[in-house]
């Protein structure tokens, strides 16, 4: 009889701990109350107990009963609440900066060069190309289409001046504070079958890959006012493409086509540096891309176009249309990849979108550039070297021997992966510009920290 009692308690214990566990046990414990009912071990007082509470457990936990509540994404950090999925991933990043600057004077002067003049070497703490960033993306589906609101804010370690935004010139004195640049909100719809509408404020397509793509987004590349850092480096920005920046739009993506993919959008004119202009029509951006793989063989290929026109605000402003085209292609085999990119355009300027682009009169300035890259990995250590070129021609007719003729610069970089969130960086880079006339100057720094995923 005792024994009886005794395995009828642990039987009770049993039952009520697996009626704990949640919904997916319930058949299961069910059926066990049942199997210990018929065999004699419940009697039917203590059957119709242990059913009832478990009939109140599933009833009290809803969510329990239907399914986990928080689930872990595929990447970062996410939960879903019924249908609707929320996601949220960020990056962090320093690095120790010296820069040795060419030393000032008459024949260094290059109007647009980036290369460092100041005859002082500086060093600094500072962000890289990229400041920090956290991203919020809410997903679900609504009667038949996958809806998305994008939120991405771009917050830096270095303190500013405020002048001219999140990112402007750097402010390094006490009681200063950094600036958050929110980059990105938009809204995306779309389905299968149909592709994606995207409205709000989100990266360009023309020279986005250029720059998603280059190995200094990890790092820093080019240092650019290393004595009073600004939230950004500029990596290869100028020294090989153009800024694609974030623009305000409203553009399509096709759906995926064995690997091809188009896209094309309208975008809020960007007036012309140093510029007032009344634009009347807004700028169109249009990319073309294919990913494929092949074995060991991994392949990307893209193309992209911008057209806008700039119309004077007062009589004797500018008034021309500027449009620029790139190429890109990269090629991975094993542990090694090879980049190449290419860009030319009319009236689209140097380092960003319309900066140069014309004379004061409204004469358009030709431009182009290149770079080249190549990478190796072994186990967690990636070795990367790049080198680039930009461009910008004389309008016609235009007498300017200071401007800026070419930007170019040598970049190699070491990458360990310390876990999977943490990556240690070093860079060395050699910058130089060059004048229209004899002026030029080169700058070299070493760039040593991390960058933090998640």
């Amino acid at each position: 009889m005792r024994l009886r009692n005794v395995l009828r308690v642990g039987a009770c214990g049993l039952a009520l701990g697996l009626g704990l566990v949640g919904s997916a046990s319930a058949d299961t414990t069910d059926e066990l109350l049942k199997q210990l009912k018929a065999k004699g071990i419940l009697t039917e007082q203590e059957f119709q107990a242990l059913s009832t509470r478990r009939a109140e457990e599933v009833k009290a936990a809803p969510a329990a009963a239907s399914g986990k509540v928080l689930e872990a994404a595929d990447t970062g950090v996410g939960f879903k609440v019924g249908t609707v999925n929320v996601q949220i991933s960020g990056s962090v990043n320093g690095f120790y900066v010296s820069d040795n600057a060419d030393k000032p004077g008459a024949t260094k002067n290059v109007v647009g060069g980036l290369a460092s003049v100041g005859g002082n070497d500086t060093s600094s703490v500072r962000n890289g190309l990229l400041p920090g960033f956290l991203k919020f993306d809410v997903t679900t589906q609504q009667a038949g289409w996958d809806v998305g609101a994008h939120f991405g804010m771009y917050p830096g370690i270095n303190s500013v001046s405020w002048a001219g935004g999140a990112n402007s010139g750097g402010s390094p004195t006490a009681l200063s504070t950094s600036g958050i640049d929110f980059r990105q909100t938009f809204l995306t719809f779309g389905k299968k079958g149909f592709g994606e509408i995207k409205i709000g404020r989100d990266i360009g397509l023309f020279g986005a890959d250029a720059i998603l793509s280059d190995v200094t987004l990890l790092g820093v590349g080019t240092a650019a006012g290393n004595a009073t850092p600004s939230n950004t480096s500029l990596g290869r920005i100028g020294l090989g493409y153009i800024y694609t920046d974030f623009q305000p739009q409203i553009t399509y993506t096709t759906p995926d086509m064995n690997g091809f993919k188009l896209s094309a959008g309208i975008f809020q004119p960007l007036a012309t540096a140093g510029q007032n202009e009344l634009n009347d029509t807004p700028g169109f951006q249009a990319k073309a891309s294919y990913e494929g793989k092949a074995g060991a063989v991994t392949t990307k290929l893209w193309a992209g176009l911008l057209t806008q026109d700039h119309d004077p605000a007062v009589a004797g402003g500018p008034d021309y249309k500027g449009t620029g085209y790139d190429v890109g292609a990269k090629v991975g085999f094993g542990n090694a990849s090879l980049l190449g990119y290419y860009y030319t355009g009319e009236g689209i300027g140097t380092t960003g979108l319309f900066i140069l682009s014309a004379d004061a009169r409204g004469n358009k300035r030709d431009s182009d550039g290149f770079y080249i890259q190549g990478s190796y990995v072994i186990d967690k250590l990636t070795l990367a070297a790049s080198y680039g070129e930009s461009h910008l021609d004389l309008a016609k007719g235009e007498v300017n021997p200071t401007l800026l003729d070419t930007n170019k610069s040598w970049v190699g970089t070491v990458h360990y992966g310390l876990t999977d969130w943490v990556t240690l960086v070093g860079e060395y880079i050699n910058t130089k510009a060059e004048a229209q006339g004899p002026n030029k100057a080169t700058s070299d720094t070493v760039a040593l920290g991390a960058i933090l995923f998640f």
